[in-house]
């Protein structure tokens, strides 16, 4: 039995030690801002190789120099209940689930993208340590480290993180390089229109960036908009309405 039992202790010893690189780094985030994440080095990769010129855009923008209107917007669009759940909405994911096991048995996920019931919070965790693959031993990383970012970051700071690391449009990363690229503007100036517009892009930055990577892109900006607007002054940025003070 011996065979068998060491390599599930170096299997088991592995699984922990990454775990714990883990939590060391979002220990570190809680003072010290990401200077990168894993889908910004695998997109960097992808647009420059080994090129020492790169059309990567990203600027840290601080909580409190980004727009209200623009917080409010990206709660309706991804997570209109961040600052209340703990980082998983099971009943989003069990729908979502349900939905793209009916797509797989029509055969049309090749056409449609799948929908997700992940959280501002899952998709930090993704974005900042995963890559895009789609299968249970990602997505099972993929909670445990959302546990670990609920339970050692503030809601504040996960979404600071989120909003300044999260795609806007090909190479473009960050509230304060999107503001820039598509308005000319700082975070703070964005007002409703284009608030509403910046989050209505994140289901599918590059189809909001560049036309060519719309044909799959079951995306509708103008309507998505107008829902964000709607909807926009009915969420909470903080766990309490009544102590939030961002106008």
């Amino acid at each position: 039995m011996r065979w068998f039992i060491y390599p599930f202790k170096c299997l088991l010893f592995g699984f922990l030690a990454m775990q714990a690189y883990f939590a060391i780094q979002i220990g570190l985030w809680t003072t010290i801002n990401p200077d990168s994440t894993a889908f910004q080095r695998a997109e960097r990769w992808r647009l420059c190789t080994w090129h020492w010129t790169c059309p990567i855009q990203s600027k840290w923008t601080p909580y409190d120099k980004i727009s209200g209107n623009l917080k409010r917007a990206v709660l309706v669009s991804e997570d209109d209940i961040f600052f209340q759940h703990k980082g998983v909405r099971v009943e989003d994911m069990q729908k979502a689930w349900e939905k793209n096991q009916q797509k797989n048995r029509s055969g049309k996920q090749a056409k449609t993208a799948l929908r997700g019931g992940s959280t501002i919070t899952q998709q930090l965790a993704k974005n900042l340590f995963l890559s895009s693959e789609q299968n249970y031993f990602r997505k099972g990383q993929e909670l445990i480290i959302t546990g670990l970012l609920e339970l050692t970051l503030s809601k504040q700071r996960l979404f600071e993180i989120y909003l300044n690391s999260v795609e806007w449009g090909e190479g473009i990363f960050g509230i304060g390089a999107a503001a820039q690229h598509y308005f000319t503007t700082t975070p703070a100036a964005l007002d409703r229109e284009q608030s509403a517009a910046l989050a209505s892009a994140l289901p599918a930055p590059k189809c909001f960036d560049k036309t060519q990577y719309c044909r799959k892109a079951n995306i509708h900006f103008p309507t998505r908009q107008e829902f964000i607007l709607e909807y926009m002054d009915r969420v909470a940025l903080a766990p309490n309405p009544k102590s939030s003070s961002n106008k």
